[in-house]
């Protein structure tokens, strides 16, 4: 049985952030996100997209209040 990659991309491309580690669920992912999105739009990144395997499954998603 294989294992899905989650990941976010981060917008625009080529934002200078450390990428967030890769994720083994989708809950986990969203989790994560839930926790440093602040900090993300705090360095540059107006938005995210999400990940499985190298395919999007959303976004981009706004990163505001």
């Amino acid at each position: 049985m294989s294992t899905s990659s989650w990941t976010w991309r981060y917008e625009p491309e080529g934002t200078d952030v450390e990428q967030a580690e890769t994720f083994t669920s989708q809950s986990d992912a969203e989790s994560w996100l839930g926790e440093a999105w602040r900090r993300l739009a705090e360095a540059g990144v107006t938005g995210v997209t999400l990940l499985q395997d190298g395919k999007k499954v959303y976004g981009p998603m706004p990163l505001s209040e």
